[in-house]
């Protein structure tokens, strides 16, 4: 199965210690969406990030091949009482659909400011996956 990751589990150190058997395989896009960071988590000591509905945005990110146990594992780390998996259609860089799972905040939650370190983190992503 595949999984969309677009804040800081595009890092692929993250992943590595989060997920090992997870498998880089591309870049993505999801259309209508875009990320915004709402609530707050001690863990990472601010607003963390989820993706909203926005039509004519998109959201970019990065795909995963993971196995069912590595989808359980994400559960646990994206705190199913805060997250929800949901499934999606991104796009490739060459125009293909594919479906995936990604996550959600559950609750509606004030939008805030993630912290400079959390920030650094799905910024490194990003170059991880030369999206910038």
């Amino acid at each position: 199965m595949y999984y969309f990751a677009y804040a800081s589990n595009l890092n692929r150190k993250q992943m590595a210690e989060r997920c090992p058997e997870a498998k880089a395989k591309f870049s993505a896009a999801l259309p209508n969406y875009k990320i915004i960071f709402s609530g707050y988590s001690r863990e990472r000591k601010g607003a963390p990030a989820t993706i909203m509905y926005s039509k004519g945005d998109k959201v970019l990110g990065g795909v995963y091949e993971i196995t069912e146990a590595a989808l359980r594992k994400l559960d646990r780390w994206e705190d199913l009482t805060a997250y929800k998996q949901i499934k999606v259609t991104v796009w490739t860089d060459g125009g293909d659909p594919v479906e995936a799972v990604t996550y959600i905040r559950v609750k509606e939650a004030e939008e805030d400011k993630p912290s400079p370190q959390y920030l650094a983190v799905i910024q490194q992503g990003y170059r991880d996956w030369g999206i910038i």
